[in-house]
């Protein structure tokens, strides 16, 4: 039995476009399944490090050729060139967002601008979203203790939003919990990409900081990430779909309140 068409208003296009599908399998197969289901329901498709491994760039161009933007979560770690090389690859990919590890570095993160920027403009190449991680959502106070940081989980993540910021960078990945904090710290103009989201009926499997998909974007969120919840349930579309509701309902409330909304970022010019 085929599915009824979706209801489309500029609104709940809107909101969809905030949530992005982790593609957590380990086929191009799977993939491409999953991409053709659900391109019509969600904003992007996140591409990480398990897929890559198994598909490499191939993934990449098979989302982008069903029209759909392409989140590259493979968290860059390196010394300073070798991530802004990296980010450069990346951008002439055509990757929408892509992200590097915060705790690399001010430099590496200030780095990684200046090449992407400059390569855009040499190249004429749309500039992508740059993001930071901050700190892991499966990671505890004392898993932090274990390597070395003493501060909390959201100490630890405000002060490397604050640094990416610095860099230049155009947000962070960070947690539910931490959201609000680092919006007072780094302005409503600073993207907040938060994994870690579970529908209340979902389990947590590995994740330690974890929160319903309303109350991260009431407390300030501009893009979830979800992934097993969408991927794994017996009907994907519908799953999304009870998500964006969800969603559309908290963004309702976000407007009402007076709280202002970040921009709708796309891929930009060479010289924004």
């Amino acid at each position: 039995m085929s599915r009824a068409p979706r209801a489309t208003t500029s609104q709940s296009a809107g909101v969809r476009s905030r949530l992005i599908v982790g593609l957590d399998v380990s086929t191009v197969q799977e993939a491409t399944q999953l991409v053709g289901t659900l391109r019509n329901e969600v904003g992007a498709f996140k591409v990480g490090k398990q897929l890559f491994m198994s598909a490499g760039p191939a993934v990449v161009r098979m989302i982008q050729e069903h029209g759909e933007r392409v989140f590259l979560d493979l968290k860059f770690h390196d010394i300073p060139r070798t991530v802004a090389r990296a980010g450069v690859e990346a951008t002439r990919l055509g990757v929408w967002m892509f992200n590097v590890h915060a705790s690399g570095s001010f430099e590496m993160m200030r780095a990684t601008v200046e090449e992407v920027g400059s390569a855009c403009r040499k190249e004429g190449l749309a500039k992508p979203k740059m993001l930071a991680v901050t700190v892991l959502t499966s990671l505890s106070r004392d898993d932090l203790k274990l390597v070395g940081v003493q501060a909390g989980p959201e100490s630890q993540v405000v002060r490397l939003a604050r640094l990416a910021r610095d860099a230049k960078m155009n947000g962070v990945v960070a947690s539910p919990h931490e959201i609000a904090r680092i919006r007072r710290a780094c302005g409503p103009d600073f993207l907040i990409v938060t994994p870690g989201v579970r529908p209340k009926e979902a389990g947590w499997d590995d994740q330690k900081r974890v929160m319903p998909p309303a109350e991260a974007i009431r407390a300030g969120a501009d893009y979830l990430v979800v992934a097993r919840p969408i991927i794994q349930a017996k009907d994907p579309v519908k799953a999304a779909r009870d998500i964006v509701a969800e969603m559309e309902r908290a963004f309702a409330a976000r407007r009402s309140s007076g709280r202002r909304l970040a921009a709708v970022p796309t891929a930009t010019s060479p010289t924004s």
